[in-house]
């Protein structure tokens, strides 16, 4: 693995950390002691979820091409997923902020950017994954 995948990779190995934070806070908004209404306890639930999920996931799609030794646009798939993991839990988080809200604000446009970076990032890998497999046949 090149130097650049593996500073990366140690990244995201940390920032399972503050996923970890994010679970403490879920356990003190689920027991009351954090005040949320139901729409916040819901996209915080999901956030904190997404955030756990894609952490993991762009780890592996950042092993799996790195390990193909596939280049071109393929190379870019770890990228977008891990974006997506930044982007879809802070939309969760960002569009319920503040006492009471009654449905999400502007800072919900960060899900679809997050899921869009994530299907493109899916694609690529996925696609250029199956390429080098063809190629490495033939």
């Amino acid at each position: 693995m090149n130097a650049s995948n593996l500073i990366t990779a140690g990244i995201v190995l940390l920032t399972v950390v503050a996923v970890e934070s994010g679970g403490l806070f879920m356990l003190k908004v689920v027991r009351g002691k954090q005040p949320a209404n139901a729409l916040q306890t819901s996209f915080y639930r999901a956030g904190h979820a997404h955030a756990g999920v894609l952490v993991i996931l762009g780890l592996v799609t950042l092993l799996l091409v790195d390990g193909s030794g596939a280049s071109g646009p393929v190379v870019a798939a770890p990228t977008l997923v891990l974006s997506a993991a930044i982007l879809m839990p802070a939309g969760f988080f960002l569009s319920v902020i503040g006492t009471d809200p009654q449905k999400p604000n502007g800072f919900a446009v960060l899900l679809y950017v997050g899921a869009a970076a994530l299907a493109v990032g899916l694609i690529l890998g996925g696609v250029g994954l199956i390429g080098e497999g063809v190629a490495q046949l033939g």
